[in-house]
């Protein structure tokens, strides 16, 4: 994100004052509500969609989780978190589900990039990676 030279100069010096305090603050300025903002595209990246919901389960304050219901059915988890000025997204198996997930790395994007187009593009890259191998034999 652009920061104009007065806004990075008074990050610095936050920062040499007193870190922690910094690092928590600047969490609830830059991070949160990006977070906030990655919950929101998931959400309605599945508007229109009533045979698809996202039920929050194993949430934290940096990692936002969400077990991904199809027809009512537990189906897999989608994860979303913020590392190193990147937005990332991830699916993963959950119990219960006889959904498997093949390998592969997060999507990411730094944190500029985040929209609904991508949102759209890193779903539906998770989402390609599920499926039933029960439906494969």
């Amino acid at each position: 994100m652009q920061q104009d030279p007065l806004e990075l100069e008074c990050d610095r010096l936050s920062e040499t004052v007193d870190n922690f305090l910094y690092q928590r603050i600047r969490w609830d300025r830059v991070e949160g509500p990006l977070l906030t903002k990655l919950v929101q595209l998931a959400h309605a990246t599945f508007e229109g969609r009533p045979d698809f919901e996202l039920a929050e389960e194993g949430a934290t304050a940096e990692l936002k989780r969400f077990v991904l219901k199809v027809h009512s059915n537990r189906v897999v988890a989608i994860k979303m978190w913020l590392a190193n000025g990147r937005a990332l997204l991830d699916v993963e198996q959950i119990e219960r589900s006889k959904y498997k997930v093949a390998a592969s790395e997060p999507v990411s994007i730094a944190f500029d990039g985040v929209d609904e187009t991508w949102m759209t593009q890193a779903m539906q890259s998770a989402l390609a990676r599920v499926h039933n191998p029960e439906a494969q034999a």
